[in-house]
């Protein structure tokens, strides 16, 4: 076990060990992120699957079977099938504002047993579906089980690790996202192969091992010593950060949470708290964050893979090898974030991912663009490879910033007092935009053809300049000390630091100087 300390607002050290009971909450916990990869993943091979389009999308089964079609670009335009994908997310964000008072009144790890239960019905529903309604049903209620997972994970994650590792941590759920999107890709593969046309089924249905895993998961875990203490529970909150931190020498910790719970109860009304001047920050920043994650164009990447890998020559098996290909790149690109986020910081990562992106893009666009008509599908090899080249590029710089990051910022920044409702607000968004970019993204494709690639390296160069001028470094700072060695310090939102109702600002603090 690796010893060390975790720093309080007051300056003093935290003595934390991280110890084999947070590593297993940890992995328990993120098991909610493979859920909600999976369900990423699995949905755009299904909708590929011939079967299953000729059962539920007659219309489109049609349209890709048609020899000279209009443009390979608009094949897929279909507002129904864009629905079965992102009925999901319209679910989940509903579900994310009763997600935000089960994770306060009933804990973190209730929440994400209510997620599991969710999950495991949708599952059920979606592997029987005989028709389109219980197909839809099913995804509305994966989508309730990704609003829960998705608000109590994060928090329950950033509770439970010890200040210095924080970030790797909260990095497990968006690797269990990434390996959900590989091992759907996988699955979805070998059930395409099935003969008999019963292969959709059996995509949808083997969500049932990760719903289950959350669910034992979330029977097994404890709940987090912030949880139990802001219900009351203070004795159990006591022995639990005990156990978690593996040292009997706790008090200093202890007696601080209590008091940020303490300010935190005086709170009655979290949503309307957070629209105070003093919350603005996070609130603009967790905001931004989830606009800017789905505007990075992560969806069209994903999206395109199939066609350039068949130029390549892969023949009927090029959705696998792009699907594989980039899976596999997320998920070793999302490791590599785990190790760097609380060494090199934040702000480094999304910086450089931003140039990365930035230039992959623009590069695809331009060789899309002059050499890949609307109804050829011949790029030839030496272009094709390029595009290949540039495609892991792209998602790997994804995969370690804002991949990640966007749900790791978020969840640290918030106070106690607004945590639950600025989880909500995040997740909400998230998948509001997810939802948006679902449900329009085939059109957009048939509209823009290769210039949606322009579309989207325009905003990563937006959200570059966002993060250079207006997000501060939050890696190594205590959550309870993000107002006095972040916010105050900071050129911009110290101005909204200035309020009636705050907190006296500590002199010794400002000495600090953190930026």
């Amino acid at each position: 076990m690796a010893g060390g300390f975790a720093v309080s607002s007051s300056g003093a050290e935290f003595e934390a060990k991280i110890t084999p009971i947070v590593i297993i909450s940890c992995i328990m916990a993120a098991t909610g992120g493979l859920m909600f990869g999976y369900d990423v993943g699995v949905s755009g091979g299904v909708t590929s699957m011939p079967e299953f389009l000729k059962k539920f999308f007659p219309v489109v089964y049609r349209k890709t079977t048609m020899e000279h079609l209009d443009s390979n670009y608009c094949k897929y335009d279909n507002q129904g099938l864009q629905l079965f994908t992102s009925s999901l997310y319209l679910a989940g964000l509903t579900a994310t504002f009763f997600a935000s008072y089960t994770t306060r009144k009933l804990g973190r790890r209730l929440t994400m047993l209510i997620a599991g239960v969710f999950f495991i019905i949708g599952t059920i529903f979606n592997a029987a579906a005989e028709n389109l309604a219980m197909l839809i049903t099913g995804r509305i209620l994966l989508g309730c089980g990704v609003g829960f997972a998705n608000q109590a994970v994060p928090v329950f994650l950033s509770e439970i690790a010890p200040t210095r590792i924080r970030g790797g941590l909260n990095i497990l759920f968006q690797l269990n996202v990434t390996i959900g999107i590989l091992f759907a890709n996988l699955v979805n593969y070998g059930t395409a192969k099935i003969k008999g046309g019963w292969g959709w089924r059996l995509s949808l249905g083997l969500a049932g091992i990760p719903a289950c895993l959350l669910t034992i998961g979330a029977l097994l875990v404890v709940d987090t010593p912030n949880s139990l203490i802001e219900r009351g529970h203070l004795e159990k909150g006591k022995e639990v950060l005990r156990k978690i931190r593996g040292t009997d020498n706790i008090e200093p910790e202890f007696n601080e949470l209590v008091e940020a719970s303490r300010i935190a109860k005086a709170v009655k009304h979290p949503f309307r708290n957070l629209l105070k001047r003093k919350n603005r920050p996070q609130l603009i920043i967790s905001v931004a964050l989830q606009i800017f994650q789905q505007f990075t164009g992560i969806n069209a990447i994903m999206f395109y893979a199939p066609v350039l890998f068949n130029t390549l020559g892969f023949g009927g098996d090029a959705s696998l090898y792009s699907a594989v290909i980039t899976g596999a790149v997320n998920v070793l690109s999302t490791v590599v974030s785990i190790y760097s986020v609380d060494k090199v910081g934040r702000r480094m990562l999304l910086l450089e991912a931003g140039v990365q992106m930035f230039l992959s893009q623009l590069v695809i666009a331009i060789i899309l663009g002059l050499k890949l008509s609307d109804n050829s599908e011949n790029l030839g090899k030496g272009y094709a490879i390029l595009v290949v080249v540039m495609v892991c590029t792209y998602v790997s710089s994804f995969a370690w910033s804002w991949g990640p990051l966007g749900w790791l910022i978020p969840s640290e920044i918030f106070p106690l007092e607004t945590r639950s409702a600025g989880q909500s607000v995040t997740v909400c968004v998230n998948l509001l935009f997810t939802f948006v970019i679902a449900q329009a993204f085939l059109s957009m494709l048939c509209h823009f053809k290769f210039g949606i690639f322009l579309f989207f390296s325009g905003w990563v160069l937006i959200m570059s300049f966002f993060v250079l001028f207006l997000l501060p470094e939050t890696k190594n700072i205590s959550i309870e000390e993000m107002t006095e060695r972040v916010w105050k310090q900071h050129w911009f939102w110290k101005r909204f630091m200035d309020d009636d109702d705050d907190v006296v600002v500590k002199v010794s603090d400002n000495k600090n100087g953190a930026y």
